[in-house]
């Protein structure tokens, strides 16, 4: 009875020490104060606080940049990269999982020559040393008793990092989208505003050949002419330029779409409007920002995995226990190898230890924590980044909208101004420099409203980037 007692008191202790895990335990990092308050630069007239969808681009309610993104999701070259990344950290994890099991090594040889023991042992015998062949085979068994929970530890630092893997993933599948979207948008409102010039072309090489007109009945003079020709010209060069970015905005598009310049998405140049969103803006609050960002879990999840790491380096304070074992066989034949003669086994346990001097494994505790302490005040400045990137896009916005809808007076009473200046030009009551002050005033009223209407997409995709939407709808 008492021996039944003593093996239940070892069994007990032998599990009381296996489930002894050093190191701290994570907790999440709390977020700095306010950073899960509504966002302060929400716009009522703009935008909402609902949640936004995770397919933010469907808001624009455009077939084509539907696809464009699924396109980009499928071919970009640098997402194939970061699941090639995302897959080693996760192989990562199971070499560390594999651990928590013994390791087993089999092995089996032949070699023709003389065994320094084996002649030893024949020399004591009275007799001659001999060349012979010699043939083993053994299998070796080792399992490492996870007394102070290195291994668990180990595993759990695999498993944040592999998590780091995907929160980068997931970072760059928002980059993806927002920046196929982005240059989209060029696209279009880049063809836009080109379509705005040539109308701006067309009425002043109109308006100018009403003065040359008036110039051959000998109601003008060549200056008015000129002046009048300086401004087609004016208006003229400002054309090339913006094909040259739409073009290039093109190429852009292409390169994300994982494809070469000979295979440009052509079909993307019809587009000569810009996006209208079907909706005011969803964005939420701080604290679904910080659980949407990716970045932010990354972040989190470095946290995880240096914490862990401390584990690992603590248990390297206390001895590592295994149990090892061999079972195999060694002759002078092949037939030997499976008599009891040629029988070679062991089993027994092992342990190592740094000890007495251990300030090699106390400097690498002290390096760990350091460690925790640093990605601590990343986590810190990546949620305060987070914040500002949301609020400077919001801030951006509001003030474009603003702006907008100030050129949108301008350009009416500017066209209302060059309505009027037309007609008392024609009765001659206003000279040709009026009527091309107010030419010039529609000219630029209306490219300043074309290049706003660019700016509020710009603005829009930024605002959908900082909220850090797109990654879950990738996935699926």
């Amino acid at each position: 009875m008492s021996a039944v007692r003593g093996s239940a008191f070892l069994a007990t202790v032998l599990w009381l020490l296996c489930a002894c895990t050093v190191g701290p335990d994570y907790h999440a990092p709390p977020a700095p104060s306010g950073a899960t308050a509504p966002l302060v630069s929400l716009n009522p007239a703009a935008e909402t606080p609902t949640t936004p969808p995770d397919d933010w681009w469907r808001l624009y309610s455009d077939p084509l940049l539907d696809r464009l993104i699924a396109g980009a999701f499928a071919a970009n070259a640098d997402l194939d990269a970061a699941e090639a990344n995302l897959s080693g950290a996760r192989a990562v994890l199971e070499a560390a999982r594999a651990g928590r099991y013994p390791a087993t090594t089999a092995s089996a040889g032949a070699i023709y020559g003389r065994d320094a023991v084996t002649d030893e042992i024949l020399e004591l015998t009275g007799r001659n040393p001999k060349t012979t062949w010699i043939f083993d085979d053994i299998l070796d068994v080792s399992y490492e008793v996870d007394l102070f929970g290195r291994v668990r530890r180990s595993i759990q630092a695999a498993r944040a990092d592999a998590q780091v893997a995907a929160a980068a993933r997931d970072g760059l599948r928002v980059t993806v989208a927002a920046e196929t979207t982005r240059a989209y948008a060029q696209i279009c409102t880049l063809g836009e505003e080109i379509a705005v010039a040539r109308r701006s072309l067309d009425l002043v090489t109109r308006e100018a050949q009403i003065v040359a007109a008036r110039r051959e009945a000998g109601a003008g003079s060549e200056f008015d002419v000129v002046r009048a020709q300086e401004l087609v010209a004016d208006v003229r060069a400002t054309i090339p330029p913006l094909d040259g970015q739409r073009r290039s905005a093109l190429f852009e598009l292409t390169a994300l779409l994982g494809r070469t310049p000979v295979n440009a998405a052509i079909d993307a140049e019809r587009c000569v409007t810009a996006p209208r969103l079907v909706a005011l803006i969803p964005i939420g609050d701080g604290a679904a920002l910080l659980k949407r960002r990716p970045d932010v879990r990354q972040a989190d999840r470095r946290v995880a995995a240096a914490t862990a790491l401390i584990g690992v380096a603590t248990a390297d304070l206390y001895p590592r226990i295994s149990l090892t074992g061999l079972y195999g066989g060694a002759a002078a034949s092949l037939g030997a190898l499976t008599t009891q003669a040629g029988l070679t086994w062991g089993v027994g346990p092992s342990i190592s230890w740094s000890f007495p001097n251990q300030s090699a494994p106390r400097a690498r505790v002290r390096q760990a924590e350091a460690n925790v302490a640093a990605v601590l005040a990343q986590f810190d400045s990546v949620v305060l980044q987070a914040l500002k990137e949301v609020e400077s896009a919001l801030a951006a916005y509001s003030a474009e909208l603003d702006r907008r809808q100030a050129i949108g007076d301008v350009q009416e009473k500017a066209h209302r101004a060059l309505d009027m200046a037309h007609g008392q030009f024609i009765a001659g009551s206003i000279s040709t420099l009026d009527l091309l002050t107010s030419e010039e005033s529609v000219v630029t009223a209306d490219a300043a409203a074309a290049a706003s209407d660019a700016a509020l997409v710009g603005d829009q995709i930024s605002v959908f980037k900082a909220l850090g939407g797109g990654w879950r709808a990738a996935q699926r």
